[in-house]
C-alpha cells in the first residue's frame, strides 16, 4: 500500500490508457501463478488500488470503478503490480479471499475454447475441460489437503498421515528412497511417479504443522543468485 501522493502519481504515470482512458489489467494469484481474471482499470482505480492494496477495477458497461468482491466478499489483496513492455497493460499478483469469477469459479478461465462446455456467458463448465496443465498440480493438491484437513472425511488417508505426522515423517523417507533407487534403474516413468510421491508426502507432513509449498517456493525465491 502506498500513501504518498507524489509516489502514487509516478507509478501511474507508467501506465498507457487508451483513448477510453483504460488498460486492460490481468488478476493472478500470487502464491499459485493461476490467472483468475481479466477486467479494465483507469486511472483512478489504479490510485486507489496503490492506496487501499485492494484490487479497483473500472466497470465499461456500468461506467463506474469498483472495488472487487465489494459485494461478494471476495477481496483481492495485492503483493506485486507489474505493467507489461508497451506500457499498456497491468498484470496484478493478487491473493484472493475467495472465489474470483462471479459465477463461483475460482478463475473465469474455465472453459477450453476447443472443448464442449456452452459459449453463451456465464455457461458451466463441461464435466473434465479444461484438462489440467502442469503448473495447476500443485495448487490443486494443497487445496485439496487442505479440506481433508478440515472435513476429515472417513478412511482418507490424507486424514491418517495428517494425525500422525512421525507416519507422514516415515512416508516421505521411504519415498525418497524409491526416487534414488527409480533414477539408479528405472524408467523415466518411474522416475516421474515416484518423485510425485515424494512431493504428496512431502505436502502432507508441511501441512501437519500448518506449512504451505507456497512458503517452500517462497524460500527458493530467496535463494535465487
Amino acid at each position: 500500500m502506498v500513501t504518498d501522493a507524489a509516489e502514487i502519481s509516478r507509478h501511474v504515470a507508467r501506465v498507457r490508457f487508451d483513448e477510453r482512458g483504460l488498460a486492460p489489467c490481468v488478476m493472478q494469484d500470487s502464491r499459485t501463478g493461476e490467472v483468475l481474471t481479466l477486467a479494465y482499470i483507469n486511472e483512478e482505480a489504479l490510485r486507489l488500488t496503490l492506496e487501499t492494496g485492494e484490487v479497483h477495477l473500472y466497470s465499461r458497461s456500468r461506467q463506474e470503478i469498483w472495488r472487487k468482491g465489494a459485494t461478494s466478499g471476495n477481496t483481492q489483496r495485492i503483493t506485486q503490480l507489474r505493467y507489461d513492455c508497451d506500457g499498456d497493460a497491468v498484470l496484478a499478483l493478487v491473493e484472493p479471499a475467495g472465489p474470483a469469477c462471479h459465477t463461483g469459479e475460482r478463475s473465469c478461465f474455465y472453459r477450453d475454447l476447443e472443448g464442449r462446455a456452452q459459449s453463451a456467458p456465464d455457461s458451466p463448465r463441461a464435466p473434465g475441460e479444461p484438462l489440467p496443465v502442469p503448473f495447476e498440480a500443485l495448487p490443486v493438491l494443497e487445496r485439496t489437503l487442505v479440506t481433508r484437513k478440515r472435513d476429515r472425511p472417513s478412511g482418507s488417508y490424507t486424514v491418517e498421515l495428517l494425525d500422525d505426522a512421525g507416519l507422514a515423517g516415515d512416508k516421505v523417507k521411504e519415498e525418497a528412497r524409491e526416487v534414488v533407487k527409480a533414477v539408479a534403474s528405472e524408467s523415466e516413468e518411474r522416475i516421474a511417479e515416484e518423485g510425485a510421491d515424494v512431493v504428496y508426502h512431502l505436502a502432507v507432513l508441511m501441512l501437519s504443522r500448518g506449512v504451505s509449498m507456497a512458503e517452500v517456493l517462497r524460500i527458493l525465491n530467496g535463494r535465487r543468485k
